[in-house]
């Protein structure tokens, strides 16, 4: 394995620097309703001149509020009341750094967007609609910099050229529903960036991203490091993601930092157990196939008041009395190396040394010992229990869903003024086949873009296909009168992405399970509410749950209502359109620990959607890859993740960020932009990023077949049946 790449340009030279950003003893009050929550309680952190530092952590643990304090950005109601952020840059403190969390308004809005970038979590919400993209890049060079507004805009295009954005000249004129999810997180770091800033905070940046254009999004962040000097905060509760591009970790609980380490020390040898909890929760932690992962029970504390004792003694297997009387100090081991006989990376180059050398430091007064300790007891129940198999073997043969040549293809500018004659076509999904047998779960991987949620649609009645059959045990839905469609809705039923936004907000959670219940006309009052608490049962919340409406739930809490009112109806298929995408890791956890007993109780067939692999390789036994409307190979999971036969899948699998910082590089990952649906290529549609793309790929379109094994199909002229670069280093190696 080579060195980090950003060790020789952005790291200090050896020996102790002065930290750029020095949080010191940080205390913040939010107060809003009646009540007050501290949502940092004495925060210490260091950040030295070239440095990259994660943050990790459930959802509620202080991340975000940790990187919004820096830049005075608290929501309303919010204060500092206590701590210091010292910031080197030009400062008048008394030891040459300002303190930010004593600077007045001007001095913060002349560093805002200046000497410190930020690029929020939704760039959408982020940036203004009304103002073109051009205009909202150059406005930070009008308000910091002593430039023209020509100048501005050629800086500003600059910008986008730099970031990867295609054909910046023409983008600068759009508005930001003009451009795709990859697109507008480039304009957002473009606005951090144009002003060269000494330090980036990046909050969430690749958050629901899929994998490719997260790649390019990360990628493109550690080069622009490389090139201007930054140091960085990464806030993220993607564990690979902090393997593979952050120096040091922080892991906060409670609004407290819990463990401070190398990344590389952090991964390897966790201490606290809350840290541990974390890792073990990963879906590529899981021991075994059908495994059910660990999970951390319980939810973080709200912070209304300050919680006594260690915070995570309430849900950890290990707290003792002392854990829910006294509060552990973060203490551990200072000046560790982070060098070989650790990492087993014999070429990694250390980071920058801050007071106090490289330091391991950890709130637990009963550390894990090593990495594995604590395993197979867990933090949630059943870790090391296998699932059987949801159904008998005889049943699980037979078709449920069957699509045949399947395509759906929509108007562009279609409208009450659009001229329909020749008017051009978007084809989202380009004659897909497929077939899911009772009780199985069938996976569909593939970028954005490419035509999964369309397919989910149709396979639900919401979408009405342009060509092609779809079948639901054996009838052509697609023939179905509407009294039957109506009927046919009982079977099959969607679980959204998106469960806050497909919930009306302003009935309550007993009246939104009741609703299916009421449409169909199934029982009466009484039956129906005997329904709904059956239905709570069966997700894991309280039966109190009815008389409170969907804000005043977690994220995770809503995804389970989401699963509660797909199963109102006792459906046979269930369509799961990316229902862990934006959850953290404990509560991905936990929702999936939930879809596999489900299923198992209850017999239950899954199509789906993910842009996850880690997530559909543990959950799903039948996978299909897809790429811009065509399904170019499906398989057994096993075969499919262990032998990608398309160089598009295999593309997929090496783009993926490892939760391990030690793993060997994958081998090619996925670049350039996906081509335009209206107009594909030519032949094979993946042709124009394809490694190993030949003169026959632009003549004629592969047609399905079977190369290695029964079951296994990819559409590919050139099959690969080569291992994936990270099995081939493995075995290699002997490891």
């Amino acid at each position: 394995m080579t060195a980090d790449p950003l060790s020789a340009t952005t790291r200090p030279p050896s020996g102790t620097a002065a930290p750029l950003l020095s949080v010191e003893d940080l205390h913040v009050e939010i107060t809003g309703h009646g009540r007050t929550v501290h949502a940092l309680d004495g925060v210490h952190l260091d950040l030295a001149p070239g440095e990259a530092l994660g943050i990790v952590g459930e959802s509620g643990c202080g991340k975000t509020m940790t990187a919004l304090s820096v830049l005075g950005l608290l929501p309303k109601g919010g204060r500092i009341t206590r701590g210091r952020i010292l910031f080197q840059d030009r400062g008048t403190g008394a030891d040459g750094a300002t303190d930010l969390a004593a600077a007045p308004g001007p001095v913060l809005r002349e560093i805002r967007g200046n000497t410190v970038g930020m690029v929020f979590q939704d760039p959408l919400s982020s940036l203004n609609p009304t103002m073109t993209i051009g205009a909202q890049v150059a406005e930070p060079l009008l308000l910091h910099k002593e430039v023209t507004r020509r100048q501005a805009w050629e800086k500003a295009e600059e910008t986008l050229r730099l970031v990867g954005m295609p054909q910046p000249a023409e983008r600068m004129r759009n508005h930001p529903h003009q451009l795709s999810g990859g697109m507008r997180q480039r304009v957002a770091i473009a606005m951090a960036l144009v002003c060269e800033p000494r330090l980036l905070i990046a909050d969430e940046p690749t958050t629901a991203l899929d994998v490719t254009t997260q790649h390019q999004i990360l990628e493109l962040i550690d080069d622009l490091r490389t090139r201007l000097g930054m140091a960085m905060i990464l806030v993220t509760h993607d564990l690979g993601v902090i393997a593979k591009r952050v120096d040091r970790v922080a892991v906060m609980y409670g609004g407290k930092v819990a463990e401070r380490a190398g990344v590389h020390r952090l991964f390897a040898a966790p201490r606290h157990r809350y840290t541990q909890a974390l890792l073990a929760a990963l879906p590529e932690r899981a021991t075994g196939e059908r495994t059910t992962l660990a999970t951390i029970p319980g939810l973080p504390p709200t912070l209304v008041t300050r919680p006594v004792g260690c915070r995570f003694a309430p849900r950890c297997a290990f707290a003792s009395e002392r854990c829910r009387t006294e509060e552990p100090e973060l203490s551990g081991e200072a000046g560790l190396s982070e060098g070989p006989e650790l990492s087993g990376e014999p070429e990694f180059t250390k980071g920058p040394e801050l007071p106090g050398g490289a330091e391991h430091r950890y709130a637990c007064f009963h550390p894990a010992e090593s990495a594995t300790e604590g395993r197979a007891t867990g933090h949630g129940r059943g870790t090391a229990a296998t699932s059987p198999p949801p159904v008998s073997a005889p049943a699980a043969r037979e078709p449920l869903l069957d699509l045949t040549a399947v395509t759906k293809r929509y108007a562009l500018h279609a409208g009450p003024f659009a001229r329909r004659k020749g008017a051009r076509e978007v084809g989202a999904v380009a004659g897909v086949s497929l077939t899911v047998t009772r009780g199985e779960t069938f996976g569909i991987v593939g970028e954005s873009g490419c035509g999964k949620s369309t397919l989910g649609r149709m396979a639900v009645g919401l979408e009405p296909p342009t060509g092609g059959t779809i079948r639901f045990a054996g009838r052509d839905i697609g023939a179905l009168t509407r009294r039957e469609l109506r009927a046919h809705r009982r079977d099959v039923q969607l679980m959204f992405q998106d469960s806050y936004a497909s919930m009306d907000p302003r009935m309550r959670v007993g009246t939104i399970l009741r609703e299916p219940l009421v449409i169909q006309g199934i029982g009466d009052r009484a039956a129906q509410e005997r329904r709904v608490a059956a239905l709570l049962d069966d997700v894991g919340l309280p039966r109190g749950a009815v008389d409170r409406y969907p804000h005043e739930f977690s994220g995770g809490q809503r995804q389970r209502l989401g699963l509660a009112r797909a199963l109102a109806l006792s459906p046979s298929l269930v369509v799961a359109d990316e229902p862990v995408s934006a959850l953290d890791v404990s509560v991905q956890a936990q929702i999936l620990n939930l879809m596999r007993d489900l299923q198992r109780d209850k017999g239950l067939t899954y199509l789906f959607i993910s842009h996850d692999l880690a997530v559909v390789r543990h959950l799903a036994d039948t996978v299909g890859v897809m790429y811009l409307g065509k399904l170019v190979e499906t398989g057994p999971a096993r075969d499919v993740f262990a032998r990608p036969l398309h160089p598009y899948t295999r593309g997929l699998l090496d783009t993926v960020n490892a939760p391990d910082p030690t793993a060997p590089a994958a081998g090619t990952p996925l670049t350039g932009e996906t081509p335009s649906a209206a107009a594909p290529p030519s032949g094979c549609r993946f042709r124009t990023r394809c490694p190993v793309a030949r003169a026959r790929c632009a003549e004629s379109e592969p047609e399905p077949t079977e190369p290695t094994a029964p079951g296994h199909r990819v559409a590919c002229h050139f099959p690969s049946r080569r291992p994936p670069a990270r099995e081939r280093s493995v075995t290699r190696d002997g490891r």
